[in-house]
């Protein structure tokens, strides 16, 4: 089968991307051979696959259209949301702008997973946020943070996360706790000076209206009208989380970050991350996103190495659970 689509040069340019990377993409998961003729673009191959291109091309010039840039990152989503026959909702998902940095550039979702995750944080008071890395849920939330205190929502932005070691020993770094944490938070350090710029951030950093810390520091206090993140969640214990959680007072929102496969915690610790989001589901107020290697908008070679490596666990637990079978035979 072949199908054709009508397209000017500009836009074929648009569409086509860098060294033809998006036309490329889009030949390699559909299986069909897409070529450039005069102004028309040329798809062959089985038919239903044919379609599929067909309908995803037609989707993206649409955003073309608008105005959209039209990068790796959002075929490889319109590819997933294709599957999950939702293609529709590329457009809403490239239009809405959640924040925009001190430079003015718009900040918007690039993945039916972020969309979700942002939609959630916006309509409940505690959002646990679970993926892994790459996909976006510490620079989101720091987004919105910075956002709600633009608007007026919140008078504070708390920024916190445990003190553990990923590998490494806080021990044998110099000075005070504070400065031993430092480097773990930097991440959310860089999120909001791009969100504030460097001046602004340093005057709300000084007046207190931002706050970094440790997740220890903070045991014993009610934080009311804040926007508060807790990053790399996973490496709590219950008994941490469970601190966290009750710290919450009127007016605020909490975000909860982690990967709950790569857990920092002794051998033998439950996360407290895993555990809150077992038993506290279905409470009004709460919610739940899971993102996936489908949702990362790093380097696209990080979803590749996020799959290897959940591969490799499958195969380690397969191997394990036929070694347990032979033993109790």
């Amino acid at each position: 089968m072949t199908e054709y689509i009508n397209i000017n040069s500009d836009k074929m340019l648009g569409l086509f991307g860098a060294y033809d990377e998006n036309i490329k993409l889009i030949s390699e998961s559909y299986g069909v051979t897409i070529r450039q003729k005069d102004n028309f673009i040329e798809i062959s191959g089985a038919d239903e696959a044919v379609e599929q291109a067909k309908l995803l091309m037609d989707k993206l010039c649409e955003l073309l259209d608008k105005g959209y840039e039209i990068s790796k990152e959002k075929v490889m989503a319109g590819i997933d949301l294709a599957r999950l026959n939702r293609l529709d909702e590329i457009v809403s998902i490239s239009s809405e702008t959640i924040a925009v940095t001190s430079k003015a550039r718009p900040i918007k979702c690039k993945t039916l997973g972020q969309k979700e995750y942002v939609d959630a944080i916006k309509n409940n008071t505690i959002v646990f946020g679970i993926g892994p890395a790459g996909t976006g849920k510490t620079y989101l939330a720091v987004a919105l943070a910075a956002a709600a205190y633009k608007k007026r929502e919140v008078e504070k932005i708390i920024l916190t996360r445990p003190a553990i070691e990923a590998g490494e020993k806080l021990g044998f770094l110099p000075g005070d706790l504070q400065t031993k944490v430092d480097p773990y938070l930097r991440p959310l350090y860089d999120a909001l000076q791009e969100m504030f710029g460097m001046d602004n951030y340093l005057r709300l950093l000084e007046r207190g209206i931002i706050e970094v810390a440790p997740l220890a520091y903070m045991r014993g206090r009610t934080l009311s009208n804040a926007f508060i993140i807790l990053d790399e969640a996973q490496n709590t214990t219950i008994l941490q989380m469970k601190m966290f959680l009750t710290r919450l007072g009127n007016d605020s929102k909490v975000v909860v970050n982690g990967d709950t496969t790569q857990t920092d915690l002794p051998p033998g610790v439950t996360s407290g991350l895993f555990h809150a989001t077992k038993i506290l589901t279905g409470i009004k107020g709460i919610a739940t996103v899971t993102l996936s290697s489908k949702d990362i908008v790093r380097n696209p070679l990080v979803r590749s190495i996020i799959s290897a490596y959940d591969n490799d666990t499958k195969n380690i637990r397969g191997k394990t659970d036929e070694r347990d079978k032979t033993n109790r035979k």
